[in-house]
């Protein structure tokens, strides 16, 4: 295939939206949740076992986050898992019409 065979689409900025998902919104905000987490865990250096100590949440559920599998995870629990690694989160919310 020849590039100037191909269309480009410009993406709506949640490729959640852009798949047709009937929940994007909320499978945006937790992608972007479970991003942070990562970033606090790989910027303290923590082990899942170190986030459990400190944390008291189960290892496995770090395990789960460090490898996007959110399906068990909720915007309300992401956010508490973030508050508990001592990170404050801020959200704006824009409805559209």
């Amino acid at each position: 295939m020849r590039a100037e065979d191909l269309e480009i689409v410009r993406g709506s900025g949640n490729v959640f939206r852009d798949l047709g998902r009937d929940n994007a919104e909320t499978l945006q905000v937790e992608g972007v949740l479970a991003a942070e987490i990562i970033k606090v865990l790989d910027k303290d250096h923590l082990t899942v076992r170190a986030a459990q100590e400190l944390t008291g949440i189960d290892a496995a559920d770090f395990l789960r986050i460090r490898n996007a599998d959110l399906g068990r995870f909720t915007v309300d629990r992401l956010m508490s898992v973030l508050n508990r690694l001592g990170s404050k989160g801020h959200a704006r919310i824009r409805i559209r019409r």
